[in-house]
């Protein structure tokens, strides 16, 4: 009894360290990449956070309008005149909207994220990047690519019948931001950082084909999109 509780225990401690190494097999292995007609004009970022990468957009004539929802429903004060960035993610709903802070997620919220949750949609504006925040990582994108992936993040909504998007009655992480209904679902197999990949897939980038933690996305940027800088 002793040595298979013991071989138990290290199958439980090593199936983190195999997750982890998946997702760096799944970051090399390539997909998407056939969407690079014109000239790489538009700038977005990909933002690092303590658990999972958000996407930067430009606020511009394009993404003002697309997420003035946000500010009607939420207060998300994307028309301000120093908002620079829209901070878009996906996430579990228990996990990502537990409290106001990732240092108050419980463990019943870790624990319903890893056996599957509904997804939500968090928008929140910037800027400037957060005191000691880790620096973005800007991709340089065609038009045609940029209307690709402005049209997938918003189809990551799900709507009402009036066309608008679905608020959640929950507080956000950082006093300006807020939770949307989101579409799909989240599991170990399909994460927020999976849906990271699979949003620059969709839109024409190359990417890995599954990049489920933070590292993984860092090693895809790294292996599949040279750094404009």
């Amino acid at each position: 009894m002793g040595r298979w509780l013991t071989r138990l225990a290290a199958l439980v401690l090593a199936l983190p360290v195999l997750y982890l190494l998946a997702g760096f097999v799944g970051a090399l292995i390539p997909g998407g990449g056939e969407g690079a007609e014109g000239p790489a004009t538009v700038r977005i970022g990909l933002l690092r956070g303590p658990i999972h990468y958000d996407f930067l957009l430009p606020v511009d004539e394009r993404t003002r309008p697309a997420f003035a929802f946000a500010e009607a429903q939420k207060g998300v004060p994307v028309s301000h005149p120093q908002a620079r960035w829209i901070v878009l993610g996906w996430g579990s709903a228990a996990f990502y909207t537990t409290a106001g802070s990732y240092a108050d997620i419980t463990a019943g919220a870790v624990w319903t994220a890893a056996t599957g949750d509904d997804a939500v949609m968090r928008v929140d504006v910037l800027a400037a990047f957060p005191a000691g925040a880790e620096g973005p990582r800007w991709l340089d994108i065609t038009p045609a690519q940029y209307a690709r992936l402005l049209t997938g993040i918003e189809a990551s909504f799900v709507r009402a019948d009036d066309g608008q998007p679905q608020p959640l009655p929950v507080a956000g992480l950082t006093g300006s931001d807020g939770f949307w209904r989101g579409t799909g679902h989240f599991s170990l197999l399909h994460p927020c950082n999976d849906w990271v990949g699979e949003q620059l897939r969709a839109a024409g980038l190359p990417f890995g084909r599954w990049t489920p933690t933070p590292q993984a996305v860092t090693l895809a940027l790294w292996w599949h999109l040279p750094n404009p800088g």
